[in-house]
């Protein structure tokens, strides 16, 4: 494989010229790193990473190839993925695609040859950061005045460009390690949820279906007052708040529907965004951590049961300590002690900062979707 020339510009003046594979062309996003080991597929394609470049910290990308079976959406949404050496001779049976194909027909840019430790420490000093990749622009000084006219992450709904145009009902259940395939959606519980979908991952819908419960999934824009309705109605047991991308503190609209929510006292179970929209809606605004949580050897304790749980992470924002005046703490993160976990007072409210479905990462999480359809 023929890969082509590659230049960086990050907003505090660092420029590398390093080299690109999949489709050419020049992207913006905000760099933050990744530290999963495995997945890469499934984490570029989380609708979560939009208008993000993914560092992998894992120096070899592309050893398993990618297949169909492992998109958490139906295309890559990250700005693009920066791997250390990207590997063009994929060794799995499951494989149909190389990583360079699989960018290249998901119009999606790849940066190779770079020290990916290297951008790791930056970004571990001094936060996630603006940052531009070209196939085209080699000058910096062009790649800066793009750059800086460019919107920031936080300026810009990425939830209007990954949501469903319309509702439907989700048909797959979790993955079948025997048949190597997606189990059909038993819907054994007779309950139906709504599930709000501001990027959400395919296998949260399929762990939601395997607990027996039946899923719709709706725009983002879906008014509050119908689902309120529906409700009272008894057609829905409850709502979903999915994960998705960008700041939360820019949603202000979807706070207002989720706030209707909780004033009619629905049930709602939210993971990664879906927990910060929550605390939002409370009156406790989210805040940005440092350097975020991107990975999926996270360890978390669960304050019922004493029991560390290694989970799958993926955000930049968090919920303030001053939420506990409406919330009780449920799990917390270990590495930096931030809450992960909330059960909010006299409420059918819960939510979850980590990704309890992982894909990728371990399974020790997955009894809370459990826990909300036992509730539903």
């Amino acid at each position: 494989m023929s890969l082509m020339k590659a230049w960086i510009y990050i907003e505090n003046g660092l420029f590398f010229e390093a080299k690109a594979f999949g489709k050419s062309g020049t992207k913006v996003g905000e760099i933050v790193f990744n530290t999963s080991m495995t997945g890469y597929q499934e984490i570029v394609t989380d609708p979560s990473y939009a208008g993000q470049f993914i560092v992998f910290t894992m120096p070899e990308i592309g050893i398993v190839g990618t297949n169909p079976d492992d998109m958490e959406s139906q295309k890559v949404h990250a700005s693009g993925m920066i791997v250390r050496k990207v590997n063009t001779k994929p060794s799995n049976f499951r494989s149909k695609m190389d990583l360079p194909q699989f960018l290249s027909q998901s119009d999606a840019l790849g940066i190779c040859d770079i020290d990916t430790r290297v951008l790791t420490k930056v970004i571990r000093d001094n936060g996630p950061m603006m940052m531009i990749a070209s196939t085209e622009i080699s000058d910096k000084k062009a790649l800066q005045k793009k750059l800086e006219s460019s919107p920031r992450i936080e300026q810009v709904d990425y939830i209007q460009k990954v949501t469903t145009p319309k509702a439907y009902i989700h048909e797959w259940a979790a993955w079948d390690d025997v048949k190597l395939s997606y189990k059909k959606a038993s819907k054994s519980l007779g309950k139906k949820i709504v599930a709000y979908d501001f990027g959400v991952k395919r296998n949260i819908l399929n762990e939601l279906c395997e607990t027996g419960l039946e899923v719709e999934v709706v725009p983002a824009s879906t008014p509050a007052k119908d689902l309120v309705k529906r409700f009272k109605d008894n057609e829905i047991a409850g709502v979903f708040l999915s994960n998705g991308p960008g700041d939360p503190l820019i949603l202000k609209d979807i706070v207002k529907e989720i706030q209707v929510l909780i004033d009619a006292k629905v049930p709602m179970f939210g993971i990664c965004l879906g927990h910060q929209l929550l605390s939002i809606a409370h009156g406790y605004p989210t805040y940005k951590l440092k350097f975020g949580q991107h990975g999926g050897n996270h360890p978390v304790k669960n304050m019922a049961t004493n029991i560390v749980e290694i989970t799958a992470q993926n955000h930049n924002y968090n919920v303030p300590t001053e939420v506990c005046k409406v919330a009780t703490p449920t799990h917390y993160n270990l590495f930096d002690d931030t809450i992960e976990g909330l059960e909010y007072h006299d409420s059918p409210i819960f939510s979850v900062q980590h990704h309890p479905e992982a894909s990728p990462g371990p399974h020790e999480s997955k009894y809370i979707f459990k826990s909300f359809a036992s509730r539903i």
